[in-house]
């Protein structure tokens, strides 16, 4: 397994899930494994966790680039983008910072139901795990389209269970991310992503998504083309 972040291909491993989640998740122990593998198996060099690893991936590819993030940033095709992060995407916004187009901006402080920017405002939009706190996730990813130029790439990942479909939490206990301790609303969990993650991008008005995976099934994301 070679980091797309930095190259590096050394990681160290750590457990992330805590008891009170699985429950309220039912989650079962061979899911609660990979979702700590996608969460905490980290690159030694850079620090990147396999979530940022294949969210980096996702973004290269979806600009034809076959080395590192690290790399791509140095080359002159990103130079001249226009790039947006919702939420910081882990050890990914240091690296993309270094682009001038680039800016980030926090959800729920930037309302993903109402993106506060004119159409084809950027040509890459990134968010990582973010997409799962949003009420309405599908109007969240047509806001994100709308705020792309032609050619320009949506990539994102949430949080994926893949031997179920999606569920909203409707009717069901409050459940949050972050800190086992945590209630903070932004925190609160609406939408339980499965392996039919995919057809929230088709809804939002996209014509294709790719999904791209690192030890499956650890860790996925997906990119779309606007």
């Amino acid at each position: 397994m070679i980091c797309s972040v930095c190259n590096a291909a050394e990681f160290e491993e750590k457990f992330i899930l805590w008891d009170g989640l699985c429950r309220e998740w039912q989650i079962a122990p061979h899911e609660r494994s990979y979702i700590d593998r996608q969460q905490g198996t980290r690159c030694t060099s850079c620090g990147s966790n396999l979530r940022s690893i294949i969210l980096a991936q996702a973004i290269i590819k979806s600009f034809g680039y076959a080395g590192c993030l690290n790399d791509w940033v140095k080359t002159s095709e990103p130079q001249g983008m226009r790039i947006l992060e919702l939420n910081g995407a882990g050890r990914l916004t240091p690296v993309l910072s270094q682009l001038p187009g680039h800016i980030v901006r926090h959800y729920p402080d930037v309302d993903m139901h109402n993106l506060p920017y004119v159409d084809a405002s950027f040509d890459l939009v990134v968010h990582s795990d973010t997409l799962e706190h949003v009420s309405n996730p599908v109007h969240a990813l047509a806001e994100c389209r709308r705020i792309l130029g032609a050619g320009g790439v949506l990539a994102f990942t949430v949080p994926v269970i893949v031997e179920r479909l999606t569920r909203g939490r409707d009717g069901l206990p409050p459940s949050y991310h972050g800190r086992a301790d945590t209630t903070a609303p932004d925190y609160r969990v609406f939408t339980e992503y499965g392996s039919d993650m995919w057809t929230h991008v088709i809804k939002a008005g996209f014509d294709s998504v790719t999904i791209h995976t690192l030890d499956y099934p650890a860790a996925s994301a997906m990119a779309a083309i606007r």
